[in-house]
């Protein structure tokens, strides 16, 4: 799906730009370096508070809430593990693109290595092309 879409769809729950981050596939969807077909976000404590009053908890492997194409993740979720880096650290270091922060290369790059999926390998392979490419 077109990243621009997916932003509409989020932009639609007017959540506050410092409180959430864009994660898994949507950095590298921004860049261009492949298509997302959904939008994983990690938010703040307070906006998963506000949002679990408002929204079913799904409890599969990890707790999330889906929304559309946008998924809120929360505990359990690989991207919300701190041994790597805290939800306010991601958010905090996130860079920002068209009006939304977006999980920095360096840290989905982590989280990708450590999951070791196939989709995983592949996409850090598209990113260390992307890398070369454009930092030189």
């Amino acid at each position: 799906m077109k990243i621009d879409i997916l932003l509409a769809e989020l932009d639609k729950l007017n959540l506050p730009k410092d409180q959430y981050a864009i994660t898994s596939s949507g950095p590298l969807a921004i860049r261009g370096i492949r298509e997302a077909n959904d939008l994983d976000i990690i938010v703040t404590p307070e906006v998963w508070t506000e949002l679990s009053k408002k929204y079913p908890i799904k409890n599969g492997g990890f707790r999330c809430i889906e929304i559309g194409s946008v998924q809120i993740l929360w505990e359990r979720s690989f991207y919300t593990d701190s041994k790597i880096a805290t939800i306010e650290e991601q958010i905090k270091t996130a860079d920002v693109i068209k009006g939304h922060r977006f999980v920095n290369l360096s840290l989905i790059k982590k989280f990708k290595r450590l999951q070791g999926r196939e989709k995983d390998k592949k996409d850090l392979e598209l990113i260390e092309n992307y890398e070369i490419t454009t930092m030189g």
